[in-house]
């Protein structure tokens, strides 16, 4: 039994959990940056495992089982707060138009007369479902009736578990971000937040599309857009009461005269705002489907995080360590799953009994079967042909007969969806040869190279020759605007630079560095002209890199109109001065939801790794390699330097102390 938890997370799953443990007599603490910006709010609100076509066994009997208590669950939090929920049995009807659909449905629908827990499907000919439901497209010739399906109000829902967290005593605690998970010998010993180190006995990861940032799994964000149209008060009766689930879009009515129209599925990472192609995809799948829609006034648009899974399996249960334990990546199904997420998760904390059905959902599953011990790769250290090799930093597993360690596990860095294991990117520009740049390349260990576009164009010097200099099937290209001077010309440079990676292979990359200099002498960007480069940029659909001064409120501006991450310089292009604007670039640090990549002045490796112990995510590096009396030897160095400063980083430096401290423990000396 554990009496204190921490619960990382302020959406449906993380407040149901609190909930459930808070009821069981626990102390319970959440921790949340927006309580009110959570995926749940972003969600349509379905209970929908029938019509969802759910093929994995496991999942089917979780969702059927979620489902099976969701009226006692809601009408627990509706006793304990007032708030209504908007539980709605209405059932779900899935209308095909053609009988190659209808034929797909049948053979995937989840109908076992013989599974006790099993749902019951009906199929409705043309004439019945246009009776059941009218007013649906001329072209559905049939559908599903899935009359166990249901749906919840899912803002309501949010409210409410927010309401019974609060009458119950749970301690919220609102606009903390959890930037850390501080781990010693296997266990969690502490959560490093924007406001300082938060402790308990056990803690719970439910962080969603973000799990990612904090813990090393393989949940990412699947972008879903959405829309609402209002039934006119003119009409009197509520036109639609059923839940229509289509191929490419589903429409959820609710009491209060709204109907929800969702949902794209994007893997955009986490680009944000809806976007006009999104939008009419949804409003002609919807139109067709069931026309009058077409009269209703828009209500409200807007978007949210899905967090996704290779398998879209969630992942819950045991950790890697023994005081954590996982909530996560319920992709499509965390209102659905909420209430017997919170069930079993609470039993597996409060009375430590594991149910079977939660070994489907171990992290384990993403790993490789064939490793028998739980060794843990930190960072890849390429080889140099002018010391001995070091092939990787590794660490003892249990198993071993030696001292083992278990310091904090690093994640991957992650922009606008990619992941890279390199925290060091490197330029191609001001080597003495292509030779040079090629070998330098490799031993930085770099996945990301960037490429001065308008110099690759122009065949400048250094740059003859780059496309087949580098293999770019295991580098990723990160056109350069560099020598733009305006929005304009940056704007235009980025679009060939697109084309460019398209032409070198690279079909899927978006990403482009957006410089935009007009100041020959000191190099230093154009805060305007790079704010106004980077919104249309955004909105053509770009992964913008932009590269600042360290202006902490222009960040923030980059990274509320999308950007993928933010480039501030720590002093001028090509100067090797090393950190010089170190307070505002920890003022962004603290402040970003996106990668902050340090840029530009950097000119040794104690400089490099001294940026990486502020907690910046990654580091570009031209100058201070391409110019060293050994560029290859110094591009390794780079690397060592920015994996030493990222594992100090992630270890928390002692505190600073005006006075001594003894090493030694003063007690049990030997005394005369």
């Amino acid at each position: 039994m554990t009496n204190d938890v921490l619960i990382i997370g302020g959406g449906v799953i993380g407040l149901a959990i609190a909930v459930e443990l808070k009821l069981r007599g626990a102390k319970v603490i959440v921790t949340s940056r927006d309580f009110h910006a959570a995926a749940t709010h972003a969600a349509a609100g379905m209970l929908a495992p029938d019509a969802e076509n759910i093929s994995n066994q496991a999942m089917q009997d979780l969702c059927w089982r979620s489902r099976s208590i969701y009226a006692d669950w809601t009408y627990k939090l509706e006793q304990l707060t007032g708030c209504n929920t908007g539980y709605w049995p209405c059932g779900i009807l899935a209308p095909v138009f053609s009988e190659e659909e209808r034929e797909i449905g049948r053979n995937i629908s989840p109908h076992h007369p013989t599974t006790p827990s099993s749902s019951t499907t009906y199929w409705l000919d043309k004439e019945t479902i246009h009776q059941y439901q009218p007013s649906l497209g001329q072209e559905v010739t049939g559908g599903w009736w899935y009359p166990e399906d249901a749906q919840v109000d899912n803002r309501a829902l949010a409210k409410a578990l927010l309401g019974a967290a609060q009458s119950l005593g749970v301690e919220l605690k609102e606009g903390i971000a959890v930037e850390g998970i501080l781990q010693q010998q296997g266990q969690v010993v502490g959560v490093q937040t924007n406001a300082g180190i938060l402790r308990a006995e056990h803690y719970v990861l439910a962080t969603g599309a973000w799990t990612n940032q904090l813990f090393p799994l393989p949940v990412r964000p699947a972008k879903g857009q959405m829309l609402s149209v209002r039934v006119p008060e003119a009409i009197a009766q509520l036109p639609l009461t059923r839940v229509l689930f289509g191929q490419d879009v589903y429409i959820v009515p609710k009491r209060n005269r709204r109907i929800i129209i969702g949902a794209t599925i994007e893997d955009v990472g986490f680009t944000p705002q809806n976007t006009p192609a999104g939008i009419q995809t949804l409003l002609q799948a919807a139109i067709r489907l069931y026309p009058q829609i077409q009269d209703y006034p828009i209500e409200e648009l807007w978007w949210g995080f899905r967090p996704a899974t290779p398998d879209e399996l969630p992942i819950l249960g045991n950790s890697p360590c023994q005081n954590l334990t996982l909530a996560t990546g319920h992709y499509r199904n965390g209102i659905l799953l909420a209430p017997v997420t919170a069930a079993l998760i609470a039993d597996l904390i409060w009375e430590q009994k594991s149910d079977p059905l939660l070994s489907h959902f171990h992290y384990s599953r993403f790993q490789n079967k064939s490793s028998t011990s739980s060794v843990m790769l930190t960072h890849p250290l390429p080889a140099s042909p002018d010391q001995a090799q070091v092939n990787s930093l590794t660490l003892k597993s249990e198993a071993s007969p030696e001292k083992s360690f278990a310091p904090n596990p690093d994640t991957p860095l992650v922009i606008a969806g990619k992941t890279f294991t390199s925290r060091l990117m490197t330029g191609t520009g001001k080597y003495r040869s292509i030779e040079e740049m090629q070998q330098s390349v490799v031993e930085s260990g770099c996945q990301i190279v960037t490429v001065a576009v308008r110099r690759v164009q122009t065949k400048a010097p250094g740059h003859e020759g780059l496309a087949e200099a580098l293999d770019w099937t295991k580098i990723w290209m990160l056109p350069n605007t560099a020598g733009c001077q305006t929005a304009e010309e940056a704007i235009r440079v980025a679009r060939l630079g697109r084309e460019m990676a398209k032409l070198l292979g690279q079909e899927d990359n978006n990403f482009v560095k957006l410089e935009v200099i007009p100041d020959p002498k000191y190099l230093l960007p154009d805060p305007i002209g790079t704010l106004q480069a980077a919104e249309q940029l955004v909105k053509e659909g770009f992964a913008v890199l932009p590269y600042i001064n360290a202006d902490p409120m222009l960040a923030k501006r980059l990274e509320e109109v999308g950007c993928a991450t933010v480039m501030p310089l720590a002093s001028p292009i090509g100067s090797g001065q090393g950190l010089k604007t170190i307070a505002n670039i920890q003022i962004i640090i603290e402040n970003a939801n996106v990668p902050v990549v340090v840029d530009a002045g950097i000119g040794s490796p104690s400089q490099a790794a001294q940026a990486m112990e502020m907690g910046a995510d990654a580091l570009l590096i031209n100058s201070a390699i391409a110019l060293a009396k050994n560029p290859p030897l110094m591009a390794r160095a780079m690397n060592m330097a920015a994996v030493a400063g990222r594992i100090a980083y992630l270890a928390g430096r002692m505190p600073i102390k005006d006075y001594a401290s003894a090493s030694s423990p003063m007690t049990g000396t030997i005394t005369s």
